[in-house]
Formats: structure tokens, C-alpha cells, sequence
């Protein structure tokens, strides 16, 4: 990449509590046993803008924190990290999860706090951040809807991922309406293949669905359709973030030129990374990490 593409990313972050456990506690009351627990950065916003950076681009990371001991972890955390992070102070506190891990894979994600809907916001610093960004990467965390029209007004592409969306949730719409590309997993949609197509004729310029183990879907603006595998992983350590390293990798190689399928086979090898890890994004994914000359990659348009 010749030169750093300049990312921001707009909300998602909280500070979680993993417990592993062999296997997800049924319908039932009942005392149960986690193998190990940690404590770590979460949430989707920190997800993305851990793996774009590590993958050496040029990342803000803005959100939401409370004044308390989590925020400090938090900033703490990322202190350390190759991005810069800004925050407005949210009055609720830092979002917290609790997040149940089976040894296949699956999760309970609990929300023992959750951010402010419309929190007091810098929308001066952050028309700064916007204007100066490439990309905006914009979660779909409420007080972001708020910053569409700015965006919009400077012309900046929205990149967006709209999770589990069962395509009816109304909560989704404006992010959906808003965005360029949007990334979603099929797991829960009706009909995927009929939803992307949809959006395409909507003027979406990429619509990519994650299907989990059986790789991922794109649709591109021109009508062709892309699929490609899931990544080969050696050991599943942990399956939070996987979703956002896939974005993260994907977007990697769409900014350095790859063909779709290249972007797509990218973004399930970070994805694999991430799951092999017990952080949001591999300690060790760098920017030559996934680009060695065991695969090639660097197939362009």
C-alpha cells in the first residue's frame, strides 16, 4: 500500500468478562463451571479499528466512556495500541458484557450496562475527525445515526456492518439507508441472497454476508456474485470479533486494490487469526502477516 488510508470508526466499545466453558448452560436452573475467565476490550467499534490498525492502516477510533474503572482499562488498553482514540464521556458509564464461550464456538453475550442512546457529543471534534477521514466505518450504536447527515454532507463512504440482522428491526434502517457497503451475517435473515440483491438495486456499491463456518457471499455493484470458504483454523480459541476481523480484512484489501475474491479470501484469514486468539484481534497480525507468498493474494482489478 503506497500510502495510508486515513479510517475512522464511530462507536462500539465496552469492557468485557469471557467465561470459556465446555458447553452453553441449558434452559434449566442450574450451578455451572467456567474453565477460565479473563478480562479484555470488547464491542465492535474496538474490534474493527484493533484489526485495520494492526493491519497498518491509519485508524480513529471514537466512542463512548463512562468515568469509572472500566474506562480507565479501556484507555489503558488502547494506549498501547498503533491508533488514536477519542471519547466522548458517557453519564451511564463504560458498556460491560458478559460473554459465555463454548469450547464449538457459540456465545451468550450479557449486557450487565449499556451506553447512553443520545449522549452529550463533540460534534465539533467530530465533524473534524469525519472531514479528515477516507472511510467511515460507522457502527450501529444509536448516538452514530445522529452523525449521518454530517457525513453525508462531506461526501465521506460509509462502510457498514449490520450484525445479526433478521432484516425486519427497524433500529437498523437509517444505517442501512446510509451506507455504501454494508457486511451482515446471514445466520439470522430470511432470505440473504434476495436481501443483497436488493440492496444492489438500492445503489449499494459491495454487499458482503458472513455465513459463519461456511465462509462468506458478496454481491458486487455490477450483479456478479462472489463466494468464497472459510478459512482453514488450526485451534478455536475464542469466536469474539471474528466478524469484525473479517471486515477489517476485507477492507484491507479492498483499499489495496485486491480483486473481491482477494478481499474476501483476506478477510477469512484475519478471521482465523482472531479466532485462534483470545483478543479482538492475534497479537501477532501485522501488515505482511496474511500477504507471505503461501496464497496469493494480491490479485488486482
Amino acid at each position: 500500500m503506497k500510502t495510508k488510508q486515513r479510517v475512522l470508526v464511530i462507536g462500539g466499545i465496552s469492557w468485557d468478562i469471557i467465561a470459556s466453558m465446555e458447553r452453553l448452560p441449558g434452559p434449566n436452573p442450574q450451578t455451572t463451571f467456567a474453565k477460565e475467565i479473563h478480562e479484555t476490550l470488547g464491542s465492535t467499534g474496538a474490534g474493527k479499528a484493533l484489526n485495520l490498525a494492526k493491519l497498518g492502516l491509519d485508524v480513529t477510533l471514537h466512542g463512548l466512556l463512562g468515568e469509572d474503572e472500566y474506562g480507565a482499562k479501556v484507555r489503558k488498553c488502547l494506549s498501547s495500541e498503533p491508533l488514536r482514540f477519542v471519547y466522548d464521556v458517557d453519564p451511564a458509564g463504560t458498556e460491560r458484557h458478559v460473554n459465555l464461550m463454548a469450547d464449538d464456538g457459540s456465545r451468550i453475550s450479557i449486557y450487565l450496562t449499556h451506553s447512553s442512546s443520545e449522549p452529550a457529543l463533540d460534534r465539533s471534534r467530530l465533524q473534524c475527525l469525519i472531514e479528515g477521514a477516507d472511510i467511515v466505518v460507522l457502527n450501529i450504536i444509536n448516538y452514530c445515526r445522529t452523525l449521518i447527515p454530517t457525513i453525508r454532507a462531506v461526501n465521506k463512504p460509509i462502510w457498514c456492518d449490520l450484525h445479526d440482522w433478521d432484516g425486519e428491526d427497524d433500529y437498523h434502517r437509517d444505517f442501512v439507508d446510509a451506507a455504501d457497503v454494508l457486511f451482515f451475517s446471514t445466520e439470522a435473515m430470511a432470505a440473504p441472497k434476495a436481501f443483497m440483491a436488493a440492496q444492489i438495486d438500492a445503489g449499494k456499491k459491495l454487499v458482503v454476508g458472513t455465513m459463519g463456518k461456511n465462509g462468506s457471499l458478496c454481491c458486487r455493484a455490477d450483479g456478479t456474485w462472489i463466494e468464497t470458504p472459510a478459512a482453514p483454523v488450526k485451534k478455536l480459541v475464542d469466536t469474539n470479533g471474528a466478524g469484525d476481523a473479517f471486515f477489517s480484512g476485507f477492507l484491507r484489501g479492498h483499499l489495496d486494490g485486491l480483486a473481491t475474491s482477494g478481499c474476501m479470501e483476506l478477510g477469512a484469514r484475519v478471521a482465523a487469526a482472531c479466532v485462534q486468539s483470545t483478543e479482538l484481534a492475534h497479537p501477532d497480525l501485522n501488515p505482511e502477516a496474511f500477504s507471505d507468498g503461501s496464497r496469493p493474494l494480491l490479485q488486482r482489478r
